[in-house]
Parts: C-alpha cells; structure tokens; sequence
C-alpha cells in the first residue's frame, strides 16, 4: 500500500469533527436570522405591496461587508415566493451578484437567463435581450423583483446604463411591473450615479450596522450547534473567533473562522477545535480575503495597485504627484492614454476604503498640500498575487528598471 493510500485510508478512518459543513456556508440561508428582525421587517413591508397587488418601491440597503444584507434579502424574498405561490400572485425575481455580473451587458444576459430565455453563444445586442425580457415580463408576471447586489462594482466598472433601463421599464410595461432592490458596501454609493437616474429611482433605504461581539457570538453559536457534533467545539474558541470578527462587525468573516477552525482541527488530526485552531484560521482567511478583494479589482485598479507596490520598495514616502507619474507609465505600455489625477484620487478613495492603503494629508503651508500613500498589505503579498498574469509580470520588472534610475 502507497503513502497516499494509507493517508487516504487514515482520513476516513477518523470521524470527521463536522455534523453538517454546509451550515458553515455563506450560501446557507436560515429561517431564523438572530439580530436582523428590524431589517428584515422592513424590507419585508415594502415588498408586502406584492400581495396587495401593487409595485412596492426600490429599495437600497448600506451596510459594511457582512452584517447580513444579502441574507436578509434572500431570506425575505424566499418567504415572499412562497406566499405569493399560495396566493397564485405571478411573480419572480432575478438575483445578479455584480461582483461577478459586473458590465451591463452579462447583468442584462443573467436576468434574461432567470427568466429562462434562452440567449445564443454569440450573443445579442442589448436592446434586443430587454425586448425579450419585456415580453417574457408581460407574458408570465404581474411583479417582478431585479436584485442588484454589490451594485457598486457594476455601475463603477460598467456605468448606470442598465439601472436607468430597468427604472424607466414601468412606463412601458402594460401588464407587468419591475423593482429593484441594490445593495451596497459603499455608503457614497450614489455620488455615481447620473442626475436622471437618481431622479428614477424614488427608492427606499435600509441601513444595516456591524454586529457587536455579543451578537457575533449569539450567530455562531447557533451555527455550531448545526455544524459540528456535540461536545466538538471549545466554547472559548467560539468566543474567540467572534471577538476577532467583531473588530469589523462581519460575521461573514466569523462563520468562515468556524469553518476553517474546524478544517485545521481536521487536518491536523485533532478530535476538538480549540482556540489555537481559530487563531491559524484568522490568519488564513485574513489572506484569502487579501487575494479575493485584489482579483476582483477592475484591471486598472490592479494596475495602480501594482505602481503603488512598486514605488514602495524605491521609497518611504509616496506622494500622489509620483504615483501618477508612475501610473501614466505602466498605461503607456499597455497602450493606453493617461487618466486624470481626480480620476486616480477616485481610484485611491477605493483602495484606501477597501483597507488596501491608507493615506494622510501634508500641508506645507502657503506651499500647499499633498497626500502621502502607504502600503497596509505587504508588497510581497500583492506581488505574489498580481505577478501571476505574465503581462504584469513584464511591465513590474521593467517598472523597477526605471524606478532604479536616478
């Protein structure tokens, strides 16, 4: 028998210190969602005009990164499903995480895709889908409900296009009628958006804040005892790891330590997941985390990103006049024309609220001001994340070359 055999038979020897991992899924969904009956409320009487047999609102929700938007919404929308089925109300909706759907046209080819239209391989022009999409609408709905989540990643990698579509949509629609529902981490979310849809939207908001360490503490506890076998996990583990993702409120961020907790505890042949399992778990998703927010950054975020990387190894100080000079750099080599520095600003504001830099204002008196940028990640973990595309790869090495020079 084979190393790899014994290994593989020992693995399956061993009970496993999980009952159920799904529980430990950001997918999963319960019926039950602690600390969120407000939200959840609230959303749920805007959408109840459905069952009355009217259009409810647009709807925004504000919230940090994983204080429960997304759940909330799917959780709502579940339940509406089900009543409006019992009532025979037609209606339906579309979930487009724009994370992923992030131009118009694939969010317009996801909607189209819910609604089963079938779209060819090589594709339609836009406004031939949204015909389609109408006519599918008026022909098997009454209500229809479009999810826009993380809408911030399409409207600034893709523009406002479709949401203006979909807002002026009821003035064509006969039988039928369309609402949206956005959900954003970025509170500044509207200052993209273009006059004439703003004025379309008419929407309602719901604010969602960062769970405290006792509420942490009260998710994960439910999610344990679903998730592990009894007697599995320390509670002092489970306290440790809400206090962790309490620093941000995210509890996203505290079921991934559970699950990851409980991986290591596996891994490592252990029969129970300790505190010190959670601390190597914190350490581990804290990276992943890194590497997940960097890939999805639009290309010329990356791009600026690594000029950044680059000009912190030839410097302690890195002035917004240099980085733009350097930016101008790596977009003449890829062939492309340089950008505004209010352009590059807006790029930084991201960055900086993303937790990537940090930066701090100078003065100089009558001499102005400027902004020095600082590196939070290290640039050995963005190089070691961005260096994999040979293209970046190329210009970096010869970016150095030229911030060698005198």
């Amino acid at each position: 028998m084979s190393l790899l055999d014994k290994f593989l038979e020992q693995a399956l020897s061993r009970r496993s210190v999980f009952k159920d991992k799904r529980y430990l899924s950001v997918d999963y969904v319960p019926d039950d969602l602690p600390y969120r009956e407000k939200e959840i409320l609230k959303l749920a009487d805007i959408l109840v005009n459905i069952l009355k047999g009217t259009r409810p609102s647009n709807i925004f929700e504000y919230g940090p990164v994983g204080t429960g938007k997304t759940a909330v919404t799917q959780l709502v929308l579940r339940k509406l499903k089900e009543k409006t089925d019992e009532a025979k109300v037609p209606f339906g909706y579309s979930y487009v995480n724009c994370r992923f759907y992030r131009t118009n046209y694939r969010a317009l080819v996801k909607i189209a895709t819910d609604l089963e239209l079938k779209i060819s391989k090589t594709g339609l022009p836009p406004d031939v889908i949204l015909s389609l999409i109408m006519k599918r609408l008026e022909e098997n709905y009454m209500f229809f409900l479009v999810v826009f989540d993380e809408v911030d990643w399409l409207v600034k990698y893709s523009g406002d296009d479709i949401l203006y579509q979909f807002t002026r949509l009821n003035s064509e629609l006969a039988k039928s009628k369309i609402s949206l529902i956005g959900i954003t981490n970025d509170v500044r979310f509207r200052e993209y958006l273009d006059a004439r849809v703003l004025s379309s939207l008419s929407e309602e908001t719901i604010i969602f804040q960062p769970y405290t360490q006792d509420q942490l503490y009260g998710i994960l506890l439910q999610r344990a005892k679903l998730a592990f076998w009894e007697g599995v996990i320390d509670d002092e583990a489970i306290r440790y790891a809400a206090a962790v993702a309490a620093r941000d409120g995210d509890a996203r961020k505290a079921i991934d330590l559970l699950r990851v907790a409980g991986e290591i505890a596996e891994r490592k042949g252990d029969s129970k997941v300790a505190v010190d399992h959670v601390m190597q778990a914190s350490e581990e998703v804290e990276r992943n985390i890194i590497k997940e927010v960097i890939l999805t950054l639009p290309p010329n975020q990356q791009l600026l990103l690594l000029g950044i990387a680059g000009l912190s190894k030839t410097s302690s100080k890195i002035v917004t006049g240099r980085i733009k000079q350097t930016y101008d750099w790596l977009l003449s080599q890829i062939g492309r024309q340089p950008i505004t520095l209010r352009r590059i600003n807006d790029y930084l504001a991201e960055l900086e609220t993303l937790g990537i830099i940090s930066s701090t204002i100078v003065s100089f008196g009558r001499h102005g001001r400027t902004r020095i940028i600082k590196l939070e990640i290290p640039v050995e973990v963005i190089e070691d994340i961005l260096l994999k595309d040979p293209l970046f790869a190329e210009i970096y090495q010869e970016l150095a070359c030229v911030l060698a020079q005198p």
